[in-house]
């Protein structure tokens, strides 16, 4: 990946959308519920406190997370779909 994530942002890719519901039907592509969940690929240096040093991240590369429907932008690197968002959008470390 080419991009690298400033201050306290996060690039997470997102989880794909479920196929089918729990009662066994198949969703069309545009009755897919964009999910809230995704897989973090970067982090950023944390960010910068008024004493000159940075805040260290609760989250990592590689961890699980779950975040606000709305929250970060979405970009397009190399074909493949990320959000870049601060670490504050981020709602909770699954598993």
């Amino acid at each position: 990946m080419k991009v690298r994530p400033l201050a306290d942002k996060v690039i997470i890719k997102r989880l794909e959308a479920e196929e089918k519901t729990k009662g066994g039907l198949y969703l069309p592509d545009n009755a897919k519920e964009k999910p809230q969940r995704g897989t973090i690929i970067a982090v950023g240096d944390g960010k910068l406190l008024d004493d000159g040093t940075r805040a260290a991240f609760q989250v990592k590369k590689g961890d699980v997370v779950l975040f606000s429907t709305y929250g970060g932008t979405e970009i397009k690197v190399d074909g493949e779909n990320y959000l870049v968002m601060e670490e504050s959008d981020i709602l909770a470390v699954i598993g």
